[in-house]
């Protein structure tokens, strides 16, 4: 059985930061690609930043140089560094792993009040 669990998420006041986790069980963690997405009431889920098997990254404009995503294959685990956060990084925050199948955690809530 596949599982994204996510932790991390609360709420932060504008300028503060947050570190996201999630860890996978059930999957070959090193193969998979590992992305962070998050969705709003309303709004379609959006990308926030991937990071491939071989630890190449890619992030949305509007968090390009506030967040950092890493992995650590030991222990199956994605990560999301987030700093300077904005009220509009307010949302949930899902973890997803991506191959040939696709698979989405749970969602944490992250409100960053201004």
């Amino acid at each position: 059985q596949v599982q994204l669990v996510e932790s991390g998420g609360g709420l932060v006041q504008s300028g503060g930061s947050l570190r996201l986790s999630c860890v996978t069980s059930g999957i070959i963690f090193s193969i998979y690609e590992m992305g962070w997405y998050r969705q709003t009431p309303g709004k379609q889920r959006e990308l926030v930043a991937t990071i491939t098997s071989g630890s190449s990254t890619n992030y949305a404009d509007s968090v390009k140089g506030r967040f950092t995503i890493s992995r650590d294959n030991a222990k199956n685990t994605v990560y999301l560094q987030m700093n300077s956060l904005k009220p509009e990084d307010t949302a949930v925050y899902y973890c997803n792993a991506d191959r040939t199948t696709n698979f989405w955690g749970q969602g944490t809530q992250v409100t960053v009040s201004s």
